[in-house]
């Protein structure tokens, strides 16, 4: 199908073009699954990719992306791997895989954006219930399809709701998360709000783009008051990036934003350092 996603609006394109200096970045997914990895958040967690595996598919070109820049945000290829595909791939793994922590849907961009995403979140539910019954699926999402209710319906649909909303305002998304055209921060809000029990992964970083600014935080603070989520996870980085000038916070600074959370809006939130 080859075509780019509309969103409705237009955004500012993000302000650290491809042309700058590219670090060294994580290479992709190679299939539909990876691992089982350990991970800090999650324990030891099976990986489902349901995007290509030479080309990051995401509705974002994050600053910050392990998986390197994306070229066209919300450009959608031919191909997208087949639910049939995906399917005998997420049961073998999990005839093969034992004492999981949880399965999770992240992989090489936004997973969100696989049209048939209800459709796969749902028989790997049954998949799970049969072969690893009482293990978590978790959902690792950008938020950028939040408004969309088949979206939003998916998203419920999953145990562990691991949602991104790194900033308060239009500007500051167009600057750190590079969103593609039409990306409306408010209508992001607006969806993540109508989502019950989320988390809210923040990734706060210093130098070329920086979300720390009080006038900044109090903007982050007011979209957490509207979203009431589960739980806030605060961070910072911790692997190679695209953007040169970005720069890590460091762990005193995130418990700071951590314990402003708690204090303003009475919300459980923690800090993940490296």
């Amino acid at each position: 199908m080859d075509s780019r996603m509309s969103f409705g609006v237009d955004t500012a394109p993000c302000s650290n073009t491809h042309g700058r200096h590219v670090m060294g970045v994580l290479r992709l997914q190679k299939g539909v699954i990876y691992g089982p990895v350990r991970s800090r958040r999650l324990g030891k967690s099976l990986g489902i990719n349901v995007l290509p595996s030479d080309k990051k598919v995401c509705t974002f070109d994050c600053c910050y992306c392990q998986y390197g820049r994306t070229r066209n945000p919300g450009d959608l290829p031919e191909r997208l791997p087949a639910v049939e595909r995906i399917l005998e791939a997420v049961e073998a793994a999990l005839k093969e895989s034992r004492s999981l922590d949880a399965i999770t849907f992240s992989g090489n961009g936004e997973p969100t954006v696989h049209p048939d995403f209800p459709a796969i979140v749902r028989e790997v539910r049954h998949l799970r219930d049969r072969l690893a019954p009482g293990v978590p699926i978790a959902l690792l999402s950008n938020s950028s399809l939040s408004m969309d209710e088949r979206i939003r319906t998916a998203i419920s649909g999953v145990e562990l709701r691991i949602m991104k909303l790194d900033v308060g305002n239009q500007e500051m998304l167009a600057a750190l998360n590079g969103p593609g055209q039409g990306i409306d921060l408010e209508r992001i809000i607006s969806g993540l709000a109508q989502i019950p029990d989320t988390i809210i992964q923040a990734l706060f970083v210093k130098g070329s783009v920086d979300n720390r600014s009080d006038a900044e935080l109090r903007d982050w603070l007011s979209a957490l008051s509207r979203i009431r989520p589960m739980e806030i996870q605060i961070y910072s980085l911790d692997r190679p990036v695209p953007e040169k000038g970005l720069k890590a916070v460091d762990m005193k600074e995130l418990e700071s934003i951590c314990e402003l959370v708690k204090t303003e809006l009475d919300l459980k939130a923690r800090t993940y350092g490296r």
